[in-house]
């Protein structure tokens, strides 16, 4: 399959959106098109101040997926980080590389803005996500995730 990662631009919105949408369906939630589309142009607009999110396209120009990447620092490592907040392939783009190719993309980008470490969570249950990671030589790790509303 041919497929090119590249940057989000604004162009893009459209067609990211129904991406967007699908990873937060699978996911369980819903936050409004508005909001997803203002994540999205404040990435496309500062990649270099709070993120990043890069697209794959296939040999038709059609987005095939996306990943979105954030800039934080890991006071144990007492370096920058990128932690690759989502990663999701459409349900029939998957299984031809275009996770990987997505993935690779993210730790080339980190690397490049001197991040040593690429970082991620998944879902215990998503297993098909889990056989992608485990196959790139990534290590788990033994960290419990929490979130607490702000509201």
């Amino acid at each position: 399959m041919d497929i090119q990662v590249r940057p989000v631009v604004a162009d893009d919105l459209p067609a990211l959106l129904p991406l967007l949408r699908g990873y937060s369906t699978f996911y369980g939630t819903s936050p409004g098109d508005d909001e997803l589309m203002g994540m999205a142009r404040t990435l496309v607009a500062d990649p270099d101040r709070e993120g990043q999110q890069l697209v794959a396209v296939g040999g038709a120009g059609e987005l095939l997926g996306f990943a979105t990447l954030l800039w934080t620092w890991d006071t144990t490592r007492a370096a920058r980080i990128a932690v690759m907040e989502d990663l999701f392939v459409r349900d029939e783009a998957r299984g031809r590389g275009v996770g990987r190719e997505l993935l690779r993309a993210c730790r080339d980008r980190a690397h490049e803005r001197g991040c040593g470490t690429l970082a991620w969570e998944t879902a215990p249950d998503n297993s098909t996500a889990q056989r992608l990671y485990d196959a790139t030589g990534a290590s788990r790790d033994t960290w419990y995730a929490y979130r607490l509303p702000t509201d």
